[in-house]
């Protein structure tokens, strides 16, 4: 069932949707890890985990700047991996595969915030697992660094080195951001439009603290394997919907 408010009252203010961000800056990195320990990480929202290769599935560490948008400027530390559309069949064969990585989604296990406004937001009007911490963060630099703090105990940090510049118009301008907050798995469309674009393989060194979260990552292998791909985008603006339960 599709909401049909499309608006929510947060701390005193009226947030309309679809809510915009008109600048945002990205850095992230992408990580083959093994499907069935990433399978065991998201069992609760009720979501299967897509395989591009056989027992192989895909991490994804992402951390953002917002500049100017509707919710106000925050950092943001995101945790996600690709799954299949709920009750999708898993694909068969090679060409199988392909083809069924044209609807995959990203699901959002983590999301660390530092400001208590969108916190707010993202738990009422998506479901986002949004949390506060502290997220000391240069997107400036050669290297694009970021960390997640609690109480001055680092749980994570990320590296992401320059990549190549890539064409105009490089992304996807729809994703499927799927979300689980107490018991009920959510669907939001997001749209997203890049520029300033630069990706390589490789390219990203993360280190791993003290978090159930870091724990849950260094099961999957991340405190020692070599990202896929990694990139940066110096411009993001983006809009997201409202969101559709698609389990609860």
């Amino acid at each position: 069932m599709t909401s049909a408010v499309d608006a929510h009252a947060i701390q005193g203010e009226r947030v309309g949707l679809p809510v915009r961000i008109r600048d945002a800056a990205v850095a992230s990195a992408m990580f083959a890890v093994p499907a069935g320990a990433a399978q065991a990480v998201i069992a609760y929202s009720g979501l299967d985990i897509a395989e591009p290769l056989p027992g192989r599935a895909v991490c994804s560490l992402a951390f953002v700047r917002y500049a100017d948008g509707d919710l106000g400027p925050y950092h943001e530390f995101a945790v996600a991996f690709l799954v299949r559309p709920p009750g999708s069949a898993p694909p068969s064969g090679t060409l199988g595969r392909l083809r069924g990585l044209a609807g995959v989604g990203a699901f959002i296990h983590w999301l660390p915030v530092n400001q208590e406004f969108t916190l707010e937001a993202g738990r009422t009007i998506w479901g986002f697992p949004k949390e506060l911490a502290d997220i000391p963060m240069d997107l400036a630099g050669r290297v694009k660094r970021c960390a997640v703090k609690f109480g001055g105990r680092t749980a994570i940090e990320v590296a992401v080195r320059p990549g190549a510049p890539m064409p105009g118009g490089s992304g996807a301008p729809r994703v499927e951001a799927y979300s689980c907050l107490d018991g009920v798995t959510r669907r939001t469309p997001w749209t997203v439009t890049p520029s300033e674009v630069r990706m390589r393989p490789g390219g990203a060194k993360v280190v791993l603290g003290d978090h159930p979260v870091a724990e849950e990552l260094r099961g999957l292998g991340l405190d020692r394997a070599r990202a896929l791909s990694s990139s940066t985008v110096g411009h993001l603006a983006m809009s997201f919907e409202a969101a559709e339960e698609v389990r609860g």
